[in-house]
């Protein structure tokens, strides 16, 4: 077995480019030896700003052999009566290499064909390589590619050299003019000479020798203990960042940390600010105290150690220090002015070509607010609700989210706060953007659920009454992401108002720009939530068929629909629930297509058996407990009182003619069913669940 060894050398690489280019790498390697019948072991993937390493142990010298069977033409066409061979017998043969003696007849669905059996004999492991790393090169996905010199390749950046070892041999291949070989680089100002590596298990330590710490997380380790060492001389704590962390990892080959600080005048600005100046544009690490107040200092990661640390950190003082500047600026004179002047500048923002300003999404998300605050008894409430919708989007023309967009609704926060706002309406315009990603924290306040809610659906009501929805891979206004936000607020909250109702709320807001009916367009978004829950209800680990089921039964009131599921799932594991579900699916499949408004009362002296007479009892019994414990949510406790009728279900249907020649004893029968399914439908619909 051998170790490979593949790295392409560039010249310095986008931080966001390494680590996706890598994973390319590594995907397309593994499928192009499985394809190839390589047989290999682990793949490891190294990178620094200026190379991208494939290292993959255990690589067999050859591909392994394999048979397959080729057809022919029909035996009919092939041989003579007596059994001679014709023409197209001996092309079929000559055409694999093979003797007309090996060829077989072999029996299929159109008849009798001629078939051989072929061996591929595995080639030279080096040979298949030559042809497959081109293409592998070729197939790495880039935001971005660039042509250099008379280069007719692209790639991110120039690439300055392939190298490729099997052990100790050389893998000599082209890419366009670039011929691979067992050169690379080291580091570009402490190490510039190009380097000979002997063979893949002296690599790591080779570069280490020219100043490269090419396998990522020990370069990721040694960046962390230095700059906790650093932020514990300064007598406080890194501000805890994993993205900064893997940025700054990418950006350089031989770290060498060194720690600055900044003017006490700075930390009048909000730290948010500071730490967005010092993080976005200068890559520092922000320090704090032990109970997370912003020191003012901060910490750098250099591509170079110098003999002279201090100087470089002195050049870092006055890079950051006029960075600051500028926000301390930003910050001030965005203080100098009026909330409410600010939401009317929204006027000149645009959001949307044909929905009009992010004003008009003001006003919008205000409407739909004070329509879901309306049913509340507590008019503060109220009151604060439709003051944060009008402010929720006021730091949009600020100078500091103009200068810092991440800081959008922290400002708008901070701005609030500064305005003597009530604390929870500034709480809320920062919550409404919540949750910002998958997973992402929720609003902490009831305000802020609210203006969140109202903001997502607004903008999804808006994208669909255009046409706007999200095909495959293309959600250019992430409606997935803010529709899976509602209903995670919803949930968590446990907000009972009807979706489908706000959706409506919404839409009208914007009727006259409804590029199709209003009822089309409530039944594409309604389908579209309903897709998001069957997806997070999977994900939480209801059965598909479970969701589906109560989500056909409705989607008024989303928290119910996971109490649903959750009953639904744990009665699930009953042994008899395979004969329940078939007999409440019995039932709905005989009264599916019967007109519930002709059926008329129940007559129970009609009644001719038995078993008819027993499950009217029975069900009527039972329906005022269940209809209670539906309206109090206790689906679990509704299910199992449900279930208790299955027996006498059963009885009826062995019994009883459901569709008798009586028109009164029909009635009868169906009106009965009629009931029954009305104790389950509220529930679930159990046509939908898969035995």
């Amino acid at each position: 077995m051998n170790d490979l060894l593949f790295e392409i050398c560039t010249e310095e690489l986008p931080a966001g480019y390494i680590q996706p280019a890598l994973n390319s790498l590594k995907h397309n390697m593994d499928n192009s030896l499985k394809k190839s019948r390589i047989e290999h072991g682990p793949i490891k993937i190294m990178g620094t700003p200026r190379r991208l390493t494939v290292h993959i142990s255990d690589m067999a010298s050859e591909q392994k052999s394999q048979t397959r069977e080729e057809t022919g033409p029909p035996q009919r066409v092939a041989y003579e009566k007596d059994g001679t061979p014709k023409v197209p017998a001996i092309k079929f043969a000559e055409k694999w290499g093979q003797n007309i003696d090996d060829i077989f007849i072999k029996k299929m669905p159109k008849g009798d064909y001629l078939c051989l059996k072929i061996t591929d004999e595995g080639q030279p492991t080096e040979t298949i390589l030559k042809e497959m790393l081109p293409s592998i090169i070729d197939s790495i996905p880039f935001p971005k590619t660039m042509h250099w010199a008379d280069f007719k390749k692209t790639f991110a950046r120039p690439v300055v050299s392939l190298m490729c070892l099997l052990d100790n041999t050389c893998i000599s291949f082209k890419w366009g003019h670039m011929e691979s070989g067992k050169i690379t680089m080291g580091h570009r100002f402490m190490h510039p000479q190009a380097i000979e590596i002997s063979s893949p298990k002296s690599y790591i330590s080779d570069l280490e020798k020219a100043h490269v710490i090419v396998d990522i997380e020990k370069r990721k380790k040694y960046i962390q203990d230095e700059i906790v060492e650093l932020a514990n001389k300064l007598g406080g704590t890194v501000k805890d960042d994993p993205e900064l962390l893997d940025i700054v990892t990418n950006l350089v080959e031989f770290p060498a940390s060194c720690s600055g600080s900044f003017e006490d005048h700075f930390l009048e600005v909000p730290p948010e600010v500071l730490i967005c100046a010092m993080r976005v544009h200068q890559k520092y690490f922000a320090v704090t105290t032990d109970d997370g107040k912003l020191m003012p200092c901060f910490i750098a990661v250099n591509n170079t150690p110098v003999k002279d640390m201090a100087l470089v950190a002195r050049g870092h003082e006055r890079v950051l220090r006029a960075r600051l500047s500028d926000a301390r600026f930003f910050f001030m004179a965005d203080l100098d002015e009026n909330l409410d002047n600010r939401v009317e500048k929204l006027k000149g923002v645009l959001f949307q070509a044909k929905l009009g300003t992010i004003y008009d999404k003001t006003i919008r998300i205000q409407k739909l607010s004070e329509f879901l605050a309306d049913k509340l008894d507590d008019d503060l409430i109220k009151s604060h609700i439709s003051r944060a919708a009008w402010l929720s989007k006021s730091d949009l023309v600020s100078q500091v989210v103009n200068e810092f967009p991440s800081l959008q609704g922290i400002m708008g926060r901070v701005y609030a706060q500064h305005a003597k706002e009530d604390s929870t309406v500034a709480a809320a315009i920062q919550e409404h953007y919540q949750p910002t990603h998958s997973g992402g924290e929720l609003p902490k306040t009831f305000v802020g659920a609210i203006i969140a809610i109202a903001d997502k659906i607004d903008t999804i009501c808006g994208c669909f009454g255009l046409g706007l929805k999200p095909t495959g891979a293309a959600d250019p206004y992430a409606l997935r992401r803010q529709g899976i936000g509602v209903i995670r607020i919803m949930q968590a909250r446990n907000l009972t108002f009807s979706l489908e109702n706000m959706v409506e709320q919404s839409l009208l807001t914007i009727e006259d720009k409804l590029t199709a009916p209003l009822e089309d367009v409530i039944e594409w978004i309604m389908d579209f939530f309903k897709t998001r829950m069957i997806n997070i209800m999977n994900e939480s680990g209801i059965s598909k068929d479970i969701a589906v089921s109560v989500l056909s039964a409705g989607m008024a009131n989303v928290p119910d629909i996971w109490a649903r599921a959750s009953a639904l799932e744990e009665l699930k594991k009953d042994p008899d629930f395979e004969s329940l579900a078939s007999a409440f699916k019995r039932v709905g499949n005989i009264i599916k297509k019967v007109n519930r408004n002709d059926l008329k009362p129940i007559n129970p002296e009609r009644f001719e058996h038995d078993a008819e007479k027993q499950l009217y009892e029975t069900c009527t019994s039972v329906e005022s407990e269940v209809f209670t414990l539906i309206s109090e949510s206790r689906f679990d406790e509704a299910l199992k009182t449900i279930a208790s009728i299955r027996g006498d279900v059963d009885r009826f249907f062995d019994d009883v003619l459901v569709m008798a020649d009586d028109e009164i004893l029909k009635n009868n029968r169906l009106k009965l069913l009629v009931n029954i399914s009305m104790l389950f439908e509220r529930i679930a619909d159990f046509s939908q669940i898969s035995n």
